[in-house]
């Protein structure tokens, strides 16, 4: 039997300053994060052991670190970024889609967000 542990953080708000515009550098915005890991079966399933998978906790400051003390031009970018830094720091991730929405996006228009994902697979 195979199995998969998909671990889930939705709508994880942050403050950070991404943008094109010089404007939201300077003002910054909130932006909310989801995070989907699909980690590889470990002691965790049969021996209930926290220190055998991945602390959702840690991976909560992981995202908010980059999403606070970086700083990118596209929301692209900054998906790439988180998933690229979860899946460098936690050896049992698999995989990982990040999904990142801007409410404040500078478009001439009324809607309720930009969003982007970006999936990241980590080196076997």
């Amino acid at each position: 039997m195979t199995e998969t542990i998909k671990i889930k953080l939705k709508n994880c708000a942050f403050f950070g300053r991404h943008g094109a515009l010089e404007s939201e550098f300077e003002l910054g915005q909130r932006f909310y994060v989801d995070i989907e890991m699909e980690v590889r079966p470990t002691r965790a399933l049969s021996d209930d052991d926290l220190e055998s998978t991945v602390d959702y906790g840690a991976v909560f400051s992981v995202a908010e670190q980059v999403v606070q003390n970086e700083r990118f031009y596209l929301i692209e970018a900054l998906a790439h970024r988180i998933g690229t830094v979860l899946c460098d720091t936690f050896q049992p991730i698999r995989r990982v889609l990040v999904v990142v929405r801007k409410p404040s996006a500078p478009i001439a228009g009324i809607l309720d967000y930009a969003e982007v994902s970006v999936e990241c697979a980590a080196a076997d």
